[in-house]
């Protein structure tokens, strides 16, 4: 399986990259975690055709606002939208004239699964729990090719986040805060936090990703962030567009 990192940015796009989408190229699906506009390279990395999958989050718009060109894209097999409660209520508030081509107008076949109610209706196993945001969110769990990767982002230190960490080959973390920072209005995790979820949850290892924009202005900032993270928990990379790895 390759973890392909085609947007790290939160909030949003600047000179560091795109905002936030992840590609799991698994051996029957494309995955795809969260919809930033880093989703316009998929693309790039679909060499076969396979249904795709898209695992949102949540709708903040750094989160969905790649979905506008989902016209670009060939889907043979069809595009399936996993996202929370109300999906469909909300994609297709969005997904329209004048804004964009809405999804019954797309030239391949698309679904909405509303998560988690749909969840057992997945061809894979995946677990997804609530996790502390502004705004209600989700983290993800996912079993494929027996690898367990795991995707928490926009959220604060939780309960349900060391549930769904524990034990995973890939920990994917959010780290929209700097070495220190914290703000309980708005909650997020640093390098430190992230990284002590890691060795608590005994994750294998831990990817930090979904860097504020307007906090980690250079690609050293990440680097500096790696380096915090690493003095708690060693196999630890901080993600850049592009990035790429082989589980």
């Amino acid at each position: 399986m390759n973890i392909i990192f085609l947007g790290t940015n939160g909030w949003y796009d600047s000179k560091t990259g795109n905002t936030v989408s992840i590609l799991l190229d698994t051996k029957k699906y494309y995955v795809v975690l969260d919809a930033g506009n880093g989703i316009h390279k998929l693309d790039g990395y679909l060499a076969e055709s396979k249904p795709v999958y898209i695992f949102l989050s949540h709708f903040h718009l750094d989160h969905i606002e790649g979905l506008h060109i989902l016209l670009k894209f060939n889907f043979k097999k069809g595009l399936n939208i996993c996202a929370p409660k109300n999906a469909k209520k909300i994609l297709n508030s969005i997904l329209k004239q004048p804004f964009t081509v809405p999804l019954n107008k797309l030239p391949y076949k698309s679904s909405v699964f509303e998560i988690p109610r749909d969840i057992s209706k997945l061809p894979f196993e995946c677990k997804t729990l609530p996790l502390k945001h502004s705004s209600p969110v989700l983290g993800f769990k996912f079993k494929i090719d027996n690898k367990i990767i795991s995707y928490c982002t926009d959220t604060g230190y939780c309960a349900n986040i060391m549930k769904l960490a524990l034990g995973a080959d890939l920990l994917i973390s959010e780290c929209s805060y700097k070495s220190g920072q914290k703000k309980l209005d708005w909650p997020h995790l640093n390098p430190e936090s992230a990284a002590l979820l890691a060795e608590k949850s005994e994750v294998k290892k831990l990817v930090l990703t979904h860097f504020a924009a307007d906090r980690y202005l250079t690609i050293n900032d990440r680097v500096q962030a790696e380096k915090s993270a690493k003095k708690i928990f060693k196999n630890c990379l901080a993600a850049k567009d592009g990035m790429i790895i082989k589980l």
